[in-house]
C-alpha cells in the first residue's frame, strides 16, 4: 500500500529575517568618580545602585584641615591688607622722612603682593574645602562603591570612589566582518549608509526581546587587520531603567528579502554535514536533493539559495522515513492536517469509553 505523504509546491515569498551579533552594553555616559583632595571618607551620602541627580551629595571627605587652611588664609588676607594701609597712610601725611617714605612706598608694594598673594591662597584654601563635598556630575545611577567610611583617599588613588552611569540611553557595541559591512553597504547605499540603516533590536540574556527599538548610530571607518571586523554601535531609549552598564545581549539586524525560497526545517534531514529534501517527481516517486540554505532563519523555514525552484513539489512530513524513489501518494497539506484531527479525536473516544 503506497503510503500517504503531506506535499507543498514552493512559491517565493518576502520575508524579513534577523542577523544577530553578540553585544555589549554601557551606558551613554559612565563617569568614575575621583577626589580632588586628600583626607578620610567621612561620610557616605548614597548607597550602590541609587539613582542620582545632577550636583547631589555623595561622599564628603573630613573637611577639618581645609577649613583650618580657609581660616588661616582669611587672616593672612586681613593682616596683609591692613599693613599696606597702614603704611599707605603714612604716606600720604608725610609724617615720616623722605627716606622713610620711600621705605614705606616699598613696603607698601611688598605688602600688596602679599595682599595679593593671600588672596589667592584663600581662593585656593575655599576652593579645597569645597571639594570635601563630591557631588555627582551628571544624573545617572551610582554603580560600586569599594571605599567606605574611614578610607584614606587622594586624587592619585587607583581605585575610583564609585561610577556613576547615565543610563537614559544605552549604547549596545558590536562588530560586523568585512563581508558583512559590504553586504549593508550594497543593500542600503555605501552614502549615508548609517542614516538609511532600519532600525534593530535586542535580545536580552534570558532570550526575551527588549522592549524598545534601537539605531544604529555609528559605524567605524576602519577595519581593524587583527580581528577583520569594524565596530558599530547601536543607541536604544531607556526609560524603564532595564538596562544596565556591563549587560550582555544580540542585536538583530533585519534582512528584507523580497523573493525567497522558503522550506520548513521539518521537511529537511540532515547527512554528514549536508542537508536534503525529498522532491515529489510526476510519477509520484521522491528525490533526494541536496540544498544550500542561509546561515540565519526564523527558527521554523530555512532560506534556500539553491537545490530548489519556485514550481517545485516537497515533501512536509516524514523525510526521514523516505528512501530515494520511493513511492508516495502526495495529499495536501490541509488534508494531512485533517485526518490527523480525526484520528486523535477517534484514540480520544476510545480511551473515555
Amino acid at each position: 500500500m503506497v503510503k500517504e505523504y503531506p506535499v507543498t509546491t514552493l512559491q517565493p515569498e518576502s520575508v524579513e529575517l534577523n542577523t544577530s551579533y553578540p553585544a555589549t552594553i554601557k551606558g551613554r555616559q559612565d563617569i568614575e568618580i575621583r577626589p580632588n583632595v586628600s583626607g578620610f571618607i567621612t561620610q557616605l551620602c548614597v548607597d550602590e545602585g541609587a539613582t542620582v541627580h545632577k550636583g547631589q551629595l555623595l561622599f564628603v571627605i573630613d573637611p577639618v584641615q581645609y577649613e583650618e587652611a580657609v581660616k588661616v588664609a582669611e587672616a593672612n588676607v586681613a593682616t596683609a591688607q591692613l599693613t599696606a594701609d597702614n603704611k599707605a597712610e603714612l604716606a600720604k601725611k608725610n609724617i615720616i622722612s623722605d627716606y622713610d617714605k620711600q621705605m614705606a612706598f616699598n613696603t607698601l608694594a611688598t605688602q600688596k603682593a602679599a595682599l595679593a598673594q593671600a588672596k589667592a591662597q584663600l581662593i585656593n584654601a575655599k576652593q579645597n574645602l569645597s571639594y570635601t563635598k563630591v557631588v555627582s556630575p551628571s544624573n545617572g545611577v551610582v554603580g560600586t562603591i569599594p571605599l567606605r567610611v574611614g578610607s584614606l583617599v587622594s586624587p592619585g588613588s587607583v581605585t575610583p570612589l564609585t561610577t556613576v552611569s547615565d543610563n537614559s540611553e544605552m549604547f549596545a557595541y558590536f562588530s560586523l566582518n568585512e563581508k558583512q559591512i559590504l553586504e549593508l553597504a550594497r543593500e542600503h547605499g555605501a552614502n549615508n549608509l548609517v542614516q538609511n540603516l532600519p532600525e534593530v533590536q535586542l535580545k536580552l540574556s534570558d532570550g526575551t526581546l527588549y522592549n524598545q527599538k534601537g539605531k544604529i548610530a555609528t559605524i567605524s571607518g576602519i577595519i581593524d587587520q587583527s580581528t577583520g571586523t569594524s565596530n558599530l554601535r547601536a543607541a536604544f531609549p531607556n526609560p524603564d531603567q532595564l538596562l544596565r552598564s556591563g549587560n550582555t545581549g544580540d542585536i538583530l539586524v533585519p534582512i528584507k528579502l523580497d523573493s525567497a525560497i522558503l522550506v520548513p526545517q521539518a521537511a529537511t534531514y540532515e547527512m554528514q554535514d549536508k542537508r536534503f529534501v525529498y522532491i515529489v517527481q510526476d510519477d509520484s516517486t521522491v528525490k533526494n536533493t541536496e540544498i544550500k540554505i542561509l546561515n540565519v532563519n526564523d527558527g521554523k523555514n530555512f532560506v534556500v539559495t539553491s537545490g530548489l525552484k519556485a514550481g517545485d513539489r516537497i515533501v512536509l512530513e516524514g523525510a526521514g522515513t523516505l528512501k530515494d524513489g520511493a513511492q508516495i501518494k502526495p495529499i495536501s497539506p490541509e488534508e494531512a492536517a485533517a485526518k490527523l484531527k480525526a484520528m486523535t479525536q477517534t484514540q480520544t473516544a476510545g480511551k473515555n469509553k
